[in-house]
């Protein structure tokens, strides 16, 4: 009941926020992003911290595809904020399910290592999806983003639904694996503001997140990785362990 109590009192305080983000202080750049990134960002991925004992849930699939459809519903009737935060449920229920399908820790350590490239490859290149679709089609990347509004301002930060769809998944794989879920959300959360920082300070209009969202993954959990996979070639159980009570 405690989560469930949290869950609830933050959904209220996020709406609170962005129902009146626009009415609130003004100030400066620096500070805008100090404040996204040590309280509006960690507040909204809190949310997917608060769900994270569903991760061993049946029929997160269809929920996350259910949530989803509620959230083009709510994109169509131009509740943003409803719509905003459907789409972080939804895409969470789907990376906790997506887990299923690795089955020891190593093909997640895979991914961690693989996806920055990729994510690189799509954000820079010119032949890239994302950087097709942020200069050529905005709104689609708009529809497939979470907004992070500023205060005292109409405008906002965007994060991509893949960036959140491999955050739960690792979230979910720090907890099913044995490995430090607490510090594993920690660093990922911090990671998407020190990328919009980072991304500020070079005067760029956006950089790839999953590269500092893996090495965070990587470490808060680095030394237990090794020990996991060491033991694995020992011939221990290679899907390591679930711990209640994350």
């Amino acid at each position: 009941m405690g989560r469930v109590a949290a869950l609830l009192a933050l959904l209220a305080a996020l709406a609170l926020y962005y129902a009146f983000h626009d009415r609130l202080w003004d100030a400066s750049l620096w500070w805008d992003i100090a404040f996204l990134t040590f309280v509006l960002i960690p507040a909204c991925f809190g949310l997917v911290w608060l769900v994270l004992p569903l991760r061993i849930a049946r029929g997160l699939i269809g929920a996350g595809i259910a949530l989803a459809v509620l959230a083009w519903a709510f994109h169509a009737a131009g509740w943003n904020t409803a719509e905003n935060f459907a789409k972080i449920f939804a895409i969470a229920f789907i990376g906790f399910a997506f887990l299923e399908y690795f089955e020891a820790l190593s093909w997640v350590v895979l991914v961690a290592l693989l996806i920055p490239w990729v994510d690189a490859f799509s954000v820079f290149s010119s032949h890239g999806p994302t950087n097709n679709i942020t200069k050529h089609h905005p709104h689609v990347f708009t529809l497939f983003s979470i907004a992070f509004p500023i205060p005292g301002s109409t405008f906002s930060a965007n994060l991509g639904l893949p960036d959140l769809l491999f955050f739960s998944l690792f979230l979910a794989a720090s907890a099913r694996f044995g490995l430090r879920p607490a510090l594993t959300w920690l660093l990922m959360t911090l990671s998407f503001g020190a990328t919009l920082a980072l991304s500020v300070w070079l005067g760029l209009n956006g950089l790839p997140a999953l590269p500092l969202l893996s090495l965070g993954f990587l470490l808060a959990n680095g030394d237990l990785i090794w020990a996991q996979l060491r033991n694995q070639r020992l011939g221990s159980d290679p899907r390591g362990s679930d711990p209640e009570g994350v």
